[in-house]
């Protein structure tokens, strides 16, 4: 049985409330790290969407970096 899907389903994360939540950032913050570029992201249509293993790199990423 392939559980791929279950995986990617596991893994997205749809709208900034789900992502400020996952990241404990306000609805606004993510808003403006998305606008500026500063967060990894996607969008399909209006809403902004990303993965949670992305945001994991990104903040390891963001703590080599500092």
């Amino acid at each position: 049985m392939d559980h791929s899907n279950d995986n990617l389903a596991a893994d997205i994360l749809r709208g900034a409330d789900a992502i400020a939540k996952h990241l404990g950032f306000p609805r606004r913050a993510i808003y403006h790290l998305v606008s500026k570029g500063g967060l990894p992201h996607f969008r399909l249509g209006e809403t902004v969407w990303a993965r949670k293993s992305t945001l994991a790199n990104w903040i390891s990423e963001q703590e080599r970096a500092a």
